[in-house]
């Protein structure tokens, strides 16, 4: 089981971007301003398969005037809805074999959070997050301050050429059931995705992540190319005869701007096959009558 059991689990392949955004931008959105928790807290508390998470943020670079963008540095809404979802060993990824205790997970645009890799962690190998170097010292704390932690009740609320990739800046593993969580930098527009960034002895990913990083019409391109380069180390190896189990990528994002959206799916749509979630596959805070929405491509 992997590809030919995952597609009909998404049902029909979109085939016009424009169609698809019509669909979606045409019903009712929540209003949600920009989808922060809470912009101007040193740190939030969230909860993911009832394990809370001390997230520490930067609300002054949020707000400060830094070239390359500032919006990594706190907690989005989608980001510990997102995380429960991708974890859960019931979603279509795990039950069609995608994913599995072997597999190697690779996100874009992580920002201050670690959540995703945490939630994954204890039913994957590898789990490499990646993004600028601003949010370096905090997703690293994140990641050591949070990971393993145990269940527990609620008791409180291509670019230019690129440098030669170093190994991951930061990982932690407390828990022998659990795999190590590691960041790296990766900066879309002037670094390239190469095996080197691949934890595991693949030297590739069996999925590649992108949570809510799509609110920009300079970044699409080379958010897209990131996105394509990473699937493609798998499509690249030699030995890799397997064409039923390619690299998946999941982008999940708040429903914004039309415009934008249409931008990035269009863009996306060149290199990849693209189905959207139904939203029997997703948890009612994650469905696009909550303002939110995910897509799984496969490159062409």
């Amino acid at each position: 089981m992997t590809l030919e059991a995952l597609t009909p689990k998404l049902g029909d392949e979109i085939e016009d971007p424009e169609e698809e955004t019509f669909l979606l931008f045409s019903q009712e959105i929540p209003s949600q301003n920009l989808g922060f928790i809470d912009p101007t807290a040193s740190s939030v508390e969230v909860v993911v398969h009832d394990r809370e998470y001390t997230i520490h943020q930067s609300p002054t670079v949020l707000s400060s005037s830094r070239a390359g963008g500032t919006t990594g540095a706190v907690l989005w809404k989608i980001n510990p809805i997102f995380a429960s979802f991708i974890s859960s060993p019931a979603n279509p990824l795990f039950s069609s074999g995608i994913l599995c205790p072997a597999s190697s997970v690779l996100e874009l645009g992580c920002g201050i959070s670690p959540l995703n890799g945490l939630a994954l962690a204890p039913h994957v190998s590898h789990i490499l997050l990646t993004d600028q170097p601003y949010v370096q010292r905090l997703v690293s704390r994140n990641i050591s301050e949070n990971h393993g932690k145990q269940e527990h009740a609620r008791a409180r609320p291509a670019a230019r050429r690129p440098p030669k990739m170093k190994a991951p800046a930061s990982s932690s593993s407390s828990s022998s059931s659990s795999a190590p969580v590691g960041f790296a930098t990766l900066d879309w527009e002037t670094d390239q995705v190469t095996s080197e960034l691949a934890p595991g002895p693949s030297g590739d990913f069996d999925l590649v992540l992108a949570c809510d990083c799509v609110y920009n019409y300079a970044l699409v391109p080379p958010l897209v190319q990131t996105c394509a380069d990473a699937c493609k180390l798998r499509q690249s190896k030699e030995d890799s005869l397997d064409t039923n189990k390619p690299c998946v990528c999941i982008v999940a994002q708040q429903l914004r701007s039309d415009e934008v959206f249409e931008t990035w799916l269009t863009e996306f749509h060149k290199y990849f096959r693209v189905w959207r979630f139904p939203d029997n596959t997703l948890p009612e805070k994650l469905r696009t009558s909550a303002g939110f929405v995910v897509h799984a491509g496969i490159l062409r």
